[in-house]
């Protein structure tokens, strides 16, 4: 308030706007959050008539009983924790060694390894041809194929080759060598203690990936014991979307309608909140991956 009092007219004129122009955009982006939670405890037809707003109205949790009612939506959060854990782990170990080496000047051939890495952002062999090498590799149909594909990533390879270059200068390297320490020693000892912060990053990026996979899922499995999470709730919404109107009395039709209109809300709530639950405890590293490289020093 201080502060307030002693900034000119001017300053005070252009904080305002800020603040309003940040609040204006923090509503936009978290009224269709809001949104989607009341819309799937509310009344399906008032909020089809646009009469929820901004609070639940007739609450009713017909279209979560339907969803937790089906029993592969326990198997779905099975396995999508079973891949998100061992697909991450899995991205940690070949994302973080890789981004250390190419942070160091004395490994030969750094850049155009590189340049062939930053090209494969750009170019990919297509659909077809990734599906005939997963299915010569036996994967297709197994978990090792969800926990595998995502598992690296040019982006976040690029992040950890920037980390390591602007905090693990080579004198570090240097001097513990002189103390008898091997590279190998030297990085596990040294570098990765130093480097929560980046690895903590890597987790995120790399878990959120695997947890809201979907495609890899649709493409490459097609044993319901062998689906995520996202395929599971797909099916859900479609079985509550598509029923034959010849099979049930009226009344019975018009509630299955409306808890299909209430599903679609319900199955978003479903696969995001693990991770809206995580998010604000690694809200910092979130941050700070998308400022590394942004500024030096």
């Amino acid at each position: 308030m201080n502060k307030w009092k002693r900034l000119c007219h001017k300053d005070r004129i252009f904080l305002s706007v800020v603040y309003g122009i940040v609040i204006l955009i923090s509503v936009m982006i978290l009224y269709p959050l809001w949104f989607v939670v009341i819309a799937s405890i509310s009344n399906p037809d008032l909020v089809a008539s646009g009469q929820v707003l901004f609070l639940p109205k007739g609450i009713t949790m017909e279209g979560y009983k339907y969803i937790f009612r089906d029993t592969r939506i326990w198997t779905g959060y099975y396995n999508t924790i079973r891949y998100t854990l061992v697909g991450t782990l899995i991205a940690l170990f070949i994302t973080v060694p890789a981004g250390y080496a190419l942070s160091r000047t004395d490994m030969a051939g750094r850049g155009l390894i590189m340049k062939l890495l930053i090209v494969t952002k750009y170019f990919s062999g297509g659909l077809i041809p990734t599906y005939l090498v997963v299915k010569g590799l036996h994967l297709v149909n197994t978990p090792y194929v969800l926990m595998i594909l995502g598992s690296f990533n040019v982006f976040n390879l690029i992040l950890c080759r920037t980390f390591f270059v602007n905090t693990m200068p080579m004198e570090l390297q240097e001097a513990a060598e002189i103390d008898g320490c091997s590279i190998t020693q030297y990085f596990l000892r040294v570098v990765i203690p130093l480097s929560k912060a980046i690895l903590a990053i890597m987790v995120l990026y790399y878990a959120v990936g695997h947890w809201n996979s979907f495609f890899n899922g649709l493409i490459y499995v097609t044993d319901n014991r062998l689906y995520p999470l996202q395929l599971i709730l797909r099916d859900i919404l479609i079985t509550g979307q598509s029923v034959d109107p010849t099979t049930l009395d009226p009344e019975s039709l018009e509630l299955m309608r409306q808890i299909a209109r209430t599903i679609k809300y319900g199955v978003i709530i479903v696969s995001s909140l693990p991770v809206l639950i995580l998010y604000p405890f690694v809200q910092k590293y979130f941050v700070k991956g998308v400022m590394i490289g942004s500024v030096k020093g």
